[in-house]
């Protein structure tokens, strides 16, 4: 790999843990943006929101995700919304191949329950309802990915290798 592989995706699609996965099977280092971000604001993503809001969050995210690509070859996760910037998104696509852990609503919604109190965006709301009016602004801005995975109802063993044979079918 000469470029960074960037993982997007609805929360709860495995971006993260499939990330740790991937990067071991390929030998590189696993960076979750959203930690970074965490570490540069010195609070939590949640701390975040309720200090600042959504859109000094995102500028952040933003900061620090550019940062990140300008690293090398890595496996570098992004928070939900991050790819839904049009700067970021445009830094992603010229210097990462990028692929969207495509995962359907339904078994987004099981996944994010066993982490309550992680997300912001859904707290105090109906999360399906919520994941699908995400899924419905997200999706076309993911599928402008360089790759698409499916990989719902799959083992992370199962997705890995997937993830794998979709990048070498790219490279």
């Amino acid at each position: 790999m000469t470029k960074p592989i960037v993982l997007i995706g609805m929360m709860g699609a495995g971006k993260s843990s499939l990330g740790t996965r991937l990067a071991e099977r390929l030998k590189l280092a696993f960076v979750d943006a959203d930690a970074e971000v965490e570490a540069a604001a010195g609070m939590s993503i949640a701390e975040i929101f309720e200090a600042h809001g959504e859109a000094a969050f995102r500028d952040g995210e933003r900061r620090v995700i550019a940062r990140l690509l300008k690293v090398g070859p890595q496996v570098l996760a992004l928070g939900g919304g991050a790819f839904v910037d049009a700067a970021t998104r445009a830094e992603v696509l010229d210097k990462a191949i990028s692929i969207w852990l495509d995962v359907p609503v339904d078994e987004l919604v099981e996944r994010v329950k066993r982490k309550p109190g992680k997300r912001p965006l859904l707290a105090n709301t109906n999360v399906h309802e919520k994941l699908t009016t995400l899924m419905r602004e997200r999706g076309p801005l993911y599928a402008e990915a360089d790759i698409r995975a499916d990989i719902s109802g799959k083992s992370h063993d199962a997705a890995i290798d997937r993830l794998v044979d979709l990048l070498r079918a790219h490279v």
